[in-house]
């Protein structure tokens, strides 16, 4: 390794940390390793620790990711230049709606190369609100500046392509993923018992379909008393769509779901699991169906973009109407009904797919080389 090798600078900015730490630990893990100096930069939560411990440096951002006010999204578009301006980043890499618009103006005016890439397009393209087409203002007017704008499914991009929001069309990229580790996520057999268990594993969002899961849930368990209906992530969080507590424990009162709260290891809990749901009105490429096919479990998901990257009706799971409360009931009792045999067989296609589609080192080495591309130095 070299000196130019040794000081290779490089940022990562989003709206929680905890989402760079969960999906992007194997990037993090091969710059590290390179000796370059990493900066994560985001508001500080449980994840800053380990952070610090793999070798990178944590900055606390100022983000209001639930509000529009723009005095604080001026806040945090200043202390990101701030940041820029005294560390000199080789590039910047951008995550979710804010970091992304105000992120990459930063950097335009620190003269610090950066890459937006759209994790998901989330409530801007779910909603017809004025915020959301302040958005999309701000997203045409901010994406004329980073090197390149990756997309993490077709569908997204098109979006954009369709709303004239890409000043540079052809600095648009596709990253089919951010990538599971193979090995981390290793294939587990399905469960042999009587009960049947459901998970739905995220940020709980009411745009999630966490409304429709619970219907669902409701209508099956009248008819089947041994189906369980898991819910696992953070309450409350710091989102236009947030679920309050007080909802969960209306329905733990009732019977309904069980609420097993946030996990540092989701694993334990895909592999007691037999079949893992997420009715989303829209994702990027859903990390926990990633993971849920890597280990060998059949998934009930919306037929959005994102869930469809992931899963193929019939053959590593079951596709429902997005926001439809009837069709997610169907497909969640056709599962549970399935011979085991049959979902054996899903199981082990989804591994198959998964190792051939969205493996982490092919996203990995995506990063090398588009680093090399753009700073000139070799990892």
């Amino acid at each position: 390794m070299n000196n130019r090798q040794s000081s290779l600078r490089i940022a990562l900015v989003c709206n929680t940390a905890w989402a760079i730490y969960t999906y992007r630990r194997g990037v993090l893990r091969m710059l590290t390793r390179q000796g370059a100096q990493v900066t994560i930069i985001a508001p500080r939560d449980r994840t800053f620790e380990p952070l610090i411990e793999m070798g990178c440096r944590c900055v606390e951002l100022p983000v209001a990711s639930k509000g529009t006010n723009p005095r604080e999204d001026l806040k945090t578009m200043m202390a990101l230049y701030r940041e820029y301006r005294a560390t000199r980043p080789h590039l910047v890499f951008h995550y979710t709606i804010k970091p992304n618009i105000y992120g990459s103006l930063a950097a335009m005016l620190a003269r610090v190369p950066s890459i937006a890439v759209t994790t998901g397009l989330g409530y801007v393209f779910i909603q017809k609100s004025r915020t959301a087409q302040v958005a999309k203002r701000l997203y045409r007017f901010a994406f004329r500046f980073p090197r390149e704008v990756w997309f993490l499914n077709r569908d997204d991009h098109q979006a954009f392509v369709d709303e004239n929001l890409l000043a540079h069309p052809d600095r648009a990229r596709r990253l089919h993923g951010e990538g599971v580790d193979l090995d981390e996520f290793a294939l587990e057999p399905l469960p042999r018992r009587e009960d049947f268990v459901f998970i739905l594993i995220g940020r709980l969002l009411w745009d999630k379909g966490v409304a429709e899961y619970v219907e669902a849930a409701r209508r099956l368990r009248q008819r089947y008393p041994h189906a369980r209906f898991q819910l696992l992530g953070p309450v409350g969080v710091d989102n236009p769509s947030a679920i309050s507590r007080t909802d969960v424990e209306q329905w733990e009162r009732e019977n309904i779901v069980e609420y097993l709260g946030e996990a540092n290891d989701v694993r334990p809990l895909i592999a007691a699991a037999d079949c893992v749901v997420l009715p989303s009105y829209r994702e990027g490429v859903p990390r926990t169906l990633m993971e849920a096919s890597a280990m060998g479990r059949p998934i009930v998901a919306t037929d959005v973009p994102g869930c469809r990257e992931v899963v193929e009706h019939g053959v590593n799971g079951l596709l429902c109407e997005v926001k439809s409360a009837d069709s997610l009931t169907e497909q969640l009792e056709r599962m549970m009904t399935l011979p085991l045999e049959a979902r054996e067989a899903m199981a082990l296609r989804g591994r198959e797919k998964v190792a051939h589609e969205f493996d982490e080192k092919n996203v990995v080495e995506r990063y090398k080389s588009t680093i090399h591309a753009i700073t000139g130095i070799s990892l």
